[in-house]
């Protein structure tokens, strides 16, 4: 079992409400669940019960981590809230729900999704750029599902889009990136 960083403690995870067409996605986002609780991680997500969302906070669940869903009042039923975790916080609107699982995390990891998981990484990537937090962000890029988002901002800096470097990190599987957050170390 792998320490948690002495200065990473809880992980946002943004990821998708839905399981995409192939089930590896699913099996991946509840191994990583299960690694990040086991190594002592306490996960914040979205509160979902369905799709990668749910798979990731079953995954912890069942490694007996905390795990902390933020869901805004609209999404409770469409999503479906997830009823067995460590803390349910019901929020008014999807900006209160960014704002509380970035206030809440020491660091952010986004697994495969779809426009609500790009949203959420830009919304942290731009705050860190705009120096209203320094957390990291990582990318658990299986089978490269982000290689062209990653291309596409090397694009940008190479431009000069881009003011100074992000904390953007890339593994391709569950158990590289929890090595990355272990030994990550804030400069």
């Amino acid at each position: 079992m792998s320490t948690p960083s002495q200065t990473i403690r809880s992980l946002c995870i943004f990821c998708g409400a839905a399981s995409g067409h192939d089930p590896k996605w699913y099996k991946t986002a509840h191994e990583m669940g299960f690694l990040l609780a086991e190594a002592g991680y306490t996960l914040i997500y979205g509160g979902g019960n369905t799709g990668l969302m749910g798979a990731i906070a079953e995954g912890a669940l069942v490694a007996k981590g905390e795990v902390i869903g933020i869901m805004p009042e609209t999404l409770v039923l469409r999503e479906r809230a997830h009823q067995g975790l460590t803390e349910l916080e019901v929020v008014p609107d999807m900006a209160t729900r960014k704002e509380r699982m970035i206030e809440l995390s020491d660091a952010f990891i986004s697994l495969p999704g779809g426009l609500g998981t790009l949203d959420e990484l830009f919304e942290v990537l731009t705050w860190y750029q705009i120096g209203l937090h320094q957390k990291p962000s990582f990318l658990l890029n299986q089978d490269g599902f982000y290689n062209a988002l990653i291309q596409m901002i090397q694009e940008q800096d190479d431009a000069g889009f881009l003011h100074g470097k992000l904390p953007l990190s890339a593994s391709n599987s569950p158990q590289a990136l929890l090595e990355l957050i272990n030994t990550y170390q804030q400069t």
